[in-house]
C-alpha cells in the first residue's frame, strides 16, 4: 500500500494525505467529545430500557432501507433514458453494485463503476449520466442543508455569529447558482465543447444537455424524496435509541448532518461514517445542555444503527451484481 503511494504523482499525494488528514481530524474530534463524556454501554442500555415499542422504530428503519435504495434506482432509470432503456429492476441492481464498489473505491469513482459497469453499450454516456445523478443529490442536499442551517441559528444562538451568517449567504449563493446552471446548461455544454483542450471529455457530459426540462424536473423531484426517506430513517433512528427532540430540531439537525457529510471528501464508505458521527456530535452538543438530554453514546449508536441499517445492509446485497460485472462492453 505504501509502496503505491509513494508512487503517485505529486498532486495526487496532496489529494491522498489531505483525504487522510480530514478522516484524522474526525476521529480526534470524536475522540475528544467520547473523552469528555466516555462510551458507557450502560448508558446506552439505560436509554433503550425508556423506548417504547423499539421494534416498531426498527421495522420501519428497516423497511424504508430498499425505498432508500429504490429512489436512487427510480433516478437512475430515468437519466438512463438518454442512454438506453433499462428496466427498474436492472437500475436497481446497478445502483447496488455501485455502493458495494464505493465500500473500497472514492466514493463517486466507486457508485460510477458500479451502475457503469452493470451495462453492456454505451457506457461512455453512462458515465456522464451517473455524474448529474450525483449532482443533483448533491443540489438536494446542500437546498435542504440551507434551510436547516438557516432554522438551526434561530435555535442555538451562539452560532448566529458572523461566520454562521456568511455560511448561510454561501449557502444560498449555491442553491441560486444550480438553478442558473440548470437554465444555462446547454450553453454552458455548447462551450466547453468547442473548447479544443476540453473536447475529448464532451461524449462525457455531452448527456447533460439532452435532458429535458420535465426530465431535470422529475429527476429532481425523485432526489428531493429520497432525500426525505434517509432523512426519515435517520429520525427512527434516533427514536430507536430514545433520543426524543422537537421535530423542528431534530430536522435541521438532520439536514446539517447530512449537508457535512456531502460537502466533505470521502474516499470510502467507512470515512463518511465518520463525517456522520462527526457532524452528529457537533450539530446536537448544544441539546445535551438543556431539557433534552442527548448522551453522545447514545447519539454515536444512533448513527451507527443508521449506517448498518442504510449503507452496510445494502453493500452486502450488492455484492451480489459486483460478480456479474462485466469489464468489456459489447
Amino acid at each position: 500500500m505504501f509502496s503505491s503511494v509513494l508512487s503517485l504523482k505529486p498532486n495526487k499525494k496532496i489529494i491522498f494525505w489531505a483525504k487522510i488528514a480530514v478522516f484524522a481530524v474526525l476521529v480526534l474530534y470524536i475522540a475528544n467529545v467520547l473523552r469528555q463524556q466516555p462510551f458507557d454501554w450502560n448508558t446506552v442500555q439505560t436509554q433503550l430500557r425508556t423506548v417504547e415499542y423499539p421494534e416498531r422504530w426498527a421495522a420501519a428503519l428497516l423497511i424504508l432501507t430498499p425505498v432508500n435504495w429504490g429512489f436512487e434506482a427510480l433516478k437512475w432509470q430515468i437519466l438512463l433514458r438518454r442512454v438506453e432503456e433499462t428496466s427498474f429492476l436492472d437500475a436497481y441492481q446497478g445502483v447496488l453494485a455501485g455502493v458495494s464498489l464505493s465500500f473500497a473505491l472514492p466514493a463517486q469513482l466507486g457508485d460510477t463503476a458500479g451502475r457503469v459497469l452493470s451495462l453492456r453499450t454505451n457506457r461512455t454516456r453512462a458515465v456522464g449520466a451517473s455524474l448529474v445523478s450525483g449532482g443533483m443529490q448533491f443540489y438536494v442536499a446542500i437546498v435542504f442543508g440551507t434551510a436547516a442551517w438557516a432554522h438551526h441559528m434561530t435555535v442555538v444562538p451562539e452560532r448566529n455569529n458572523l461566520t454562521g451568517n456568511w455560511l448561510l449567504t454561501l449557502l444560498v449563493a449555491l442553491s441560486l447558482g444550480g438553478v442558473v446552471f440548470s437554465l444555462t446548461r446547454r450553453r454552458l455544454i455548447t462551450y466547453l465543447t468547442q473548447r479544443p483542450s476540453l473536447s475529448r471529455f464532451s461524449d462525457y457530459w455531452q448527456v447533460a444537455g439532452l435532458y429535458s426540462d420535465a426530465e431535470i424536473g422529475l429527476a429532481l423531484s425523485v432526489a428531493a424524496l429520497r432525500y426525505l426517506v434517509f432523512s426519515g430513517q435517520f429520525y427512527l433512528a434516533m427514536r430507536l435509541v430514545g433520543i426524543i427532540l422537537p421535530m423542528s430540531i431534530s430536522a435541521s439537525g438532520i439536514g446539517l448532518v447530512f449537508l457535512a457529510k456531502t460537502i466533505t471528501p470521502a474516499f470510502n464508505l467507512l470515512s463518511d461514517l465518520g463525517v456522520r458521527e462527526a457532524a452528529s456530535l457537533w450539530v446536537f452538543s448544544p441539546f445535551g445542555r438543556t431539557i433534552y438530554t442527548v448522551p453522545a453514546p447514545v447519539l454515536i449508536t444512533a448513527t451507527l444503527t443508521l449506517w448498518i441499517a442504510n449503507v452496510l445492509m445494502p453493500v452486502l446485497v450488492g455484492l451480489i451484481w459486483v460478480w456479474k460485472l462485466k469489464l468489456t462492453a459489447e
